[in-house]
Parts: structure tokens; sequence; C-alpha cells
């Protein structure tokens, strides 16, 4: 069995999921001598062909275009922007899709801090960042450590977001994985089914 990364709050409502039919082909533009190859406009284009690269479960092409996307949006808004934790997040996950996990924690880490420190420690998008980082935990099998974080992503979401939104049963799930993991089989039930009880909620 296997988790879920989370994407922040803010993404969650906007992000679509692109669904390419069999046998289509993509074709990666050029961008170096389009207009100003720093603009967030090429950021923003670059995590289109990520999103697309994610799809195909092509990470190692996706990583280059992550990391010049962070590039870009750190030298538009600022090293300590929201979405500068978004670019992080999302190449950290990357990273651990090719189990770069020692790449990945700092990046995940910092993604934590910067937003605690302009969202405050008590947002969702705080909690999606302990969401992940416990994902990269249990991944290792640092179980004793991913618990910790996951009850700590629950319980703000929970508080900001209430007990049966989606978010909250994301973690849920990701609990009843961990458990399973550690052979806490009546824990990882319990875990599972207010799981599914919440994603049966009418919305």
């Amino acid at each position: 069995m296997s988790g879920c990364l989370q994407p922040a709050e803010g993404e969650r409502r906007a992000q679509g999921h692109l669904q390419p039919a069999a046998g289509d082909w993509y074709v990666v533009p050029d961008l170096d001598g389009v207009g100003d190859p720093n603009a967030p406009s090429v950021a923003t284009c670059l995590n289109n062909l990520v999103e697309l690269y994610r799809i195909q479960c092509q990470y190692a092409q996706a990583e280059p275009l992550f990391k010049r996307s962070l590039a870009i949006i750190e030298k538009a808004l600022g090293p300590d922007h929201p979405k500068v934790a978004t670019s992080l997040d999302n190449l950290a996950g990357g990273c651990m899709k090719l189990g770069q996990y020692a790449a990945a924690e700092p990046l995940f880490n910092r993604a934590m801090a910067i937003r605690a420190k302009a969202l405050g420690p008590d947002h969702p998008d705080v909690a999606t960042s302990l969401n992940n980082l416990a994902e990269l935990h249990r991944t290792q099998g640092q179980h004793e450590a991913a618990e910790p974080l996951y009850k700590r992503a629950m319980a703000i979401d929970e508080k900001s977001l209430g007990p049966d939104h989606p978010s909250v049963a994301v973690v849920l799930k990701n609990l009843a994985v961990l458990y399973a993991d550690m052979n806490r089989r009546a824990e990882a039930l319990a875990m599972q089914q207010r799981a599914d009880a919440i994603d049966q909620i009418k919305r």
C-alpha cells in the first residue's frame, strides 16, 4: 500500500488532473528563445509540462523542469513566498519518486518553514507540509518519525477545515497505511473506516 502526498490547500481547489488519451503525443516547446525566460508565465508553462510528465511517470524528465520553475518563482516573488513553498513541495515529491529521499527532506522542511512563517503554524498548508514530510519518513520505514507528523497534520486540518473535510480523509488514509506497515491492524482499520465515511459525504 502507498500513501498520498497532498497539494497545498490553495492549490487543491484550482488544481486539475489532466488525463491524456492513450496514444496522445506531447511536444515540449523550446522556451529559451521566447520572451523573458525568467517571467512567471514561463514557470506556469513549465509546471504544466511537469504535470504531463508526472501523469506519464517520467519523473527524471520532470526534475529539471521543477528546478527551473523554482528558480524563476524565487527570483520573481522572493525566497519566502508561499508559491515558492508549493514549488519546493513539487520538487521534493519528484525526488521521492526517484528514490532521492535525502534530497527531498530539506525541500519539504523548507516548504513547511515558509508556510508557517507566511501563513501561521495552524494553516492547512502547514498541515500539507507535515503530511508530505510524514509520507517521506513512512516511505523509508521511519514509522516513529512519521506518526506524530501525521497526527499534527490531522489536528490542524480538523481544527481549520472541519472533521469531515476531504483533507482530513487523506491524512487518515495515510495513517491507515502507516499502522498497517507497523502491524497495528485495529488502528489501521479504524483510520480507514473513518476516511471512508468522510469520502461518502455528499458535497
